[in-house]
């Protein structure tokens, strides 16, 4: 074998040789390992309520987001939903940032109260989602919050730190879609809301619109697999702010009472619900105590129907149920 033969294979034994001692004698030869008697920390999470969502806020994808909320969402939810958008000289009155507070019944929700949103709220608001549904799945955390703006709140916990956090975009000037039943509704009523959004409102000093959507569920209920087209309405209201001495349990009661009864205006109109709710006799909008018939046989026809009976359905069910709303400023005080 040549010399330069001899010098390559002496290098490529000196390398091996290198290699054994590195594994025999570990660190920093090798990489070092864990000791036996002590215990691993938990990895760090980076999904759920942990999910960092600052990115989403930055200018990059507020430009995406505002092409697809003006050239896709806006066009998709009109063409579905055909919008019927009432009250919405009430914006006139409200100063950003504003908290939305809106009843929830689908998926089309979010999309579609946003796309009737004027553009100088529009394109500067973010949306409270559930931390366990829409941020389960780090593919999912990045659509929503990119597409919609979300970010993660917990619902069936408390956590200060989502309160924190959410105050702060507040803070930051950012407005607020919130959702107080915490969910979806399995049959198109109300369901019992949380006091979340009140304790917001406090926290922060920021106004509250209370936006009631009527017909959303048909075009696509809590468990529906298929988009069907339906006239909706959604109605904004007066805005909100809670009065002197008014705590977080009675001003959310003031909010749900309110929503009450602009989806009972929503099936007669502005007088009518207006004298039954100075008189306590606003229709309950959590629905008749009854058969799963019966509950959608009250809830009456779609927003537009000619159905003469559809008012009648929808006043059978008595006076409006004012249940006290959890307190939230006791609550959020504590760590979830």
């Amino acid at each position: 074998m040549s010399h330069d033969g001899l010098v390559v294979t002496g290098g490529l034994r000196g390398l091996v040789s290198r290699r054994r001692r590195a594994d025999a004698d570990g660190f920093p030869w090798s990489a070092p390992h864990w000791p036996d008697g002590v215990e691993r920390a938990a990895p760090q999470r980076r999904l759920g309520a942990d999910y960092d969502t600052d990115w989403s806020r930055r200018y990059p994808a507020r430009l995406v987001r505002a092409v697809l909320l003006d050239n896709v969402t806006r066009p998709l939810a009109h063409a579905v939903a055909s919008p019927e958008v009432r009250g919405a000289e009430m914006l006139e009155l409200v100063t950003p940032p504003a908290i939305f507070v809106a009843n929830h019944a689908s998926h089309v929700d979010t999309g579609l109260l946003l796309s009737v949103l004027p553009r100088r709220f529009r394109h500067k608001t973010v949306v409270a989602g559930a931390a366990d549904y829409f941020f389960d799945r780090r593919w999912k955390a990045h659509v929503f919050a990119l597409g919609l703006g979300a970010i993660p709140i917990e619902r069936h916990k408390v956590n200060r730190r989502s309160a924190d956090a959410t105050a702060g975009l507040l803070d930051d000037g950012w407005n607020l879609v919130i959702f107080p039943e915490g969910g979806r509704s399995p049959d198109g009523w109300f369901q019992e809301f949380r006091g979340g959004a009140a304790y917001l409102a406090r926290r922060s000093g920021r106004p509250v619109v209370p936006v009631h959507l009527d017909g959303t569920f048909r075009i696509l209920p809590k468990d529906g697999n298929r988009l069907r087209r339906q006239h909706t309405r959604i109605t904004f209201g007066t805005p909100m702010a809670p009065v002197e001495g008014e705590d977080a349990r009675r001003f959310g009661t003031r909010i749900e009472t309110s929503l009450a009864t602009m989806a009972d205006e929503t099936r007669t109109d502005w007088w009518t619900a207006r004298r039954r709710a100075a008189a306590g006799t606003t229709p309950s909008p959590r629905g008749p105590e009854a058969a799963a018939w019966r509950r959608s046989w009250a809830l009456g026809t779609a927003p537009g129907s000619s159905d003469p009976g559809a008012e009648g359905r929808w006043a059978v069910d008595g006076p409006v149920h004012r249940a006290p709303v959890t307190d939230a400023a006791a609550a959020f005080s504590r760590k979830g």
